[in-house]
């Protein structure tokens, strides 16, 4: 193994944040964890914010950023992974509160880790990463409560998060999908992803939003928050359902309990970081297998160097689909 290696890190210094490449030695790494060399790790909006003062994501200064990656075990002293191993992780507090994937070795908590599931190779595992697994999360919640003919809305649509639920409904077979994206120019790549309507967030936000609306979506996966998921809340039909994973558009929700007690529409709150392993060994399974996606998703492959310029391209909102960066 080398005695140096880049990591990506972000640094605190008299209230202004700076993120950069650094040369960290190999004895840095944690003797408690297993250490990996990672192949891939990828890029997410929570990275990008990372970047940025005041945004609550990063514990503690210095820190490596990265919440996933996926790599080959070099040493491990916990008996359920060996040299050799091909693991994966995302969430827990990977790039928050501990060394993250943005590295080209990085030591991992045992219990974070994830063998590789058979029908995954390292880099699709980051291409789907924790925007895949949260965009599972969301449509695993759909399936079980929404039938097949009946319509769903994506907010986000040509994110990670969002652009990946896409691609998982038509797979699973869903025929009504509508997309919201205020970019022309994903219009194309997102039908092919299986939406079948694109709209603009603008003509689902009424001048004035009402308690209840007219019932448009039995399905809603929302990455976005804010006053978007405001107005959709009462466009859900009887016994609709929310799933929501994102606040790019802010925390607060201006609503009412009317869509609640007099449609009996039901919110699911998805958490990726802190699952339980049986639901990941679950949902990265199904990922390998019957919901695979990978090959249909637009995807940027980029080496360490060039983070920080895709970073400000999430945060500017030009960034389109998933960014996975090799080492």
């Amino acid at each position: 193994m080398t005695e140096k290696f880049q990591a990506f890190v972000v640094s605190e210094k008299d209230g202004q944040v700076h993120a950069t490449l650094v040369d960290q030695n190999f004895d840095s790494l944690s003797t408690k964890g297993v250490i990996v060399k990672v192949a891939y790790s990828s890029l997410n909006f929570k990275d990008a914010l990372a970047t940025q003062a005041k945004t609550g994501v990063v514990r503690s200064y210095p820190l490596t950023l990265g919440i996933d990656l996926a790599g080959t075990v070099v040493k491990s002293n916990d008996p359920r992974f060996v040299k050799g191993d091909e693991v994966l992780a995302t969430g827990y507090g990977l790039g928050v509160s501990s060394p993250g994937g943005l590295s080209e070795y990085q030591s991992i908590a045992a219990d974070w880790l994830v063998p590789l599931p058979a029908g995954l190779t390292l880099k699709e595992s980051m291409i789907y990463g924790t925007a895949g697994f949260t965009a599972a999360l969301a449509v695993a919640k759909i399936h079980e409560h929404i039938a097949k003919d009946e319509q769903v809305l994506v907010s986000g649509a040509s994110g990670g998060v969002g652009s990946i639920a896409i691609a998982l409904l038509h797979k699973l077979g869903y025929k009504k999908i509508v997309a919201v994206s205020r970019k022309n120019t994903a219009t194309k790549w997102l039908k092919e992803l299986g939406a079948t309507e694109i709209v603009t967030p603008d003509t689902l936000i009424p001048e004035t939003i009402r308690p209840l609306a007219k019932q448009q979506f039995s399905g809603i996966i929302d990455t976005i928050g804010g006053e978007l998921l405001a107005a959709l809340l009462p466009q859900l039909h009887y016994e609709g359902v929310a799933a929501l994973c994102g606040n790019a558009s802010g925390i607060k929700l201006n609503t009412t309990v009317l869509p609640f007690i007099l449609r009996g529409i039901q919110v699911f709150g998805i958490d990726s970081v802190n699952q339980p392993m049986a639901m990941r060994q679950k949902i990265w399974n199904l990922l390998a297998s019957d919901w695979k996606i990978t090959s249909q998703l637009k995807v940027q492959e980029a080496p360490l160097k060039d983070v920080e310029t895709i970073t400000q391209s999430l945060l500017t909102g030009t960034h389109e689909g998933r960014s996975i960066i090799s080492m």
